[in-house]
């Protein structure tokens, strides 16, 4: 069983910065991918950034690369979201997530991965 404890989230300005946590209990398979995902009132929950693991590859989602940057301390079985220049559209509930055993490929699909954390709401004023 793995769970997942979203933290940091709160209420800034356009341009601001805010810094996600997700903190990791449980097996995680060390070759494995984990995801922050986003999902606003009355739309689909989507992939905003994925790292493997086991080899650091990073991957995100158009509207955040540049902004954006996910990275993990597997010493503290944290993940993080770091974000910056942040835009009112990035205003969201987060989650972060571990990849499925039947994990394909599609790292931005909310259908990959099968625990979630609780999510940590972000809200961007303009």
């Amino acid at each position: 069983q793995v769970q997942l404890v979203e933290s940091g989230g709160g209420s800034v300005q356009a341009g601001g910065s805010l810094r996600l946590s997700c903190a990791a209990s449980g097996y995680i398979y060390s070759n494995y991918y984990m995801g922050w995902f986003r999902q606003a009132p009355g739309k689909e929950r989507d992939g905003v950034a994925a790292i493997y693991i086991g080899g650091g590859s990073t991957y995100y989602a158009d509207s955040v690369k540049g902004r954006f940057t996910i990275s993990r301390d597997n010493a503290k079985n944290t993940l993080y979201l770091q974000m910056n220049s942040l835009k009112p559209e990035d205003t969201a509930m987060y989650y972060c997530a571990t990849a499925a055993p039947w994990y394909g490929g599609r790292w931005y699909s909310a259908v990959e991965y099968n625990y979630w954390g609780q999510g940590t709401q972000v809200t961007v004023s303009s």
